[in-house]
Order: C-alpha cells, then structure tokens, then sequence
C-alpha cells in the first residue's frame, strides 16, 4: 500500500470532494454566455495534441477560456497557504501555474485567443469579456 498525500484522512475526503469540471463559478459564467445565445463546448481539448482542456471552448472562433480556482491556481489576491503538508502543496501549486502559462503560451502560439478568469470574478463581467471576445474573431 501506498502513503497517501493527504495529512490526514478527513483531509483526503476532502480533496476528493472537490471537482475539476462544473464547478459554481463555470456553471455561472455557462449560464450568463449560453442566455447571451453562445454554443460551446465543456471540458474540451483546443487542439488535439495537447494535453489540455478548456473550460469552455469556441472551437470556430478559436476562443478558450479557463476559469481557475483560486486556491489550486494560485490567486494573487485570495491564495492561502495550506497549514499542513506545506512542502507537497506548494510544489503542487507551483506545477499548476506553470502549467497554465505553459498552456496560454502554447495556444496563443497556434492562434488562439486565451482568457484566464479567477473564480472570484464576477460572472457577467466573465461572461461580457467572452462573448466580445468570441464576437470579434472571425468564425
């Protein structure tokens, strides 16, 4: 048997609780685009070869959006660090961030338009920043 991650187990719990899709802030910025009269795709690789997913995906305008959790992406304005387990969190956190620089890069590269929203955003502000950006690249 292996050791586990967690600190402890209530911890462990936890941490398997928590959801990497449809979470409160995505279903909230889905729901405000798909009123706006917006199709896109859910959980979706942009380009097949990567390994990557959007959050939501405009495939024909080459739009991806990322709505990042502030704890597990690192906000600058809402990022506590764990009390426990410092040294695994951290590092876990460092690894996601460069990831999603790595990511932007990436498809910006191969012509995608890249947004970044922090759960804590407003969500019709998020979902008034896609659609402009969705309505302004050409399908």
């Amino acid at each position: 048997m292996y050791e586990s991650w967690a600190s402890s187990e209530a911890a462990r719990r936890t941490m398997q609780g928590n959801h990497s899709r449809d979470t409160r802030a995505e279903l909230a910025v889905r729901r405000l685009v798909h009123a706006a009269g917006l199709r896109y795709l859910v959980n979706a690789r942009p380009e097949a070869d990567l390994r990557r997913t959007a959050d939501i995906l405009f495939r024909g305008s080459k739009v991806a959006v990322f709505i990042d959790g502030c704890y597990w992406h690192g906000c600058p304005d809402h990022f506590k660090p764990p009390a426990t387990n410092v040294a695994y969190w951290s590092a876990k956190i460092a690894r996601n961030h460069e990831r999603d620089l790595d990511t932007t890069a990436r498809l910006e590269a191969r012509g995608w338009r890249v947004l970044r929203i922090w759960e804590h955003e407003d969500p019709e502000v998020a979902a008034k920043q896609i659609s402009s950006a969705v309505t302004q690249r050409p399908a």
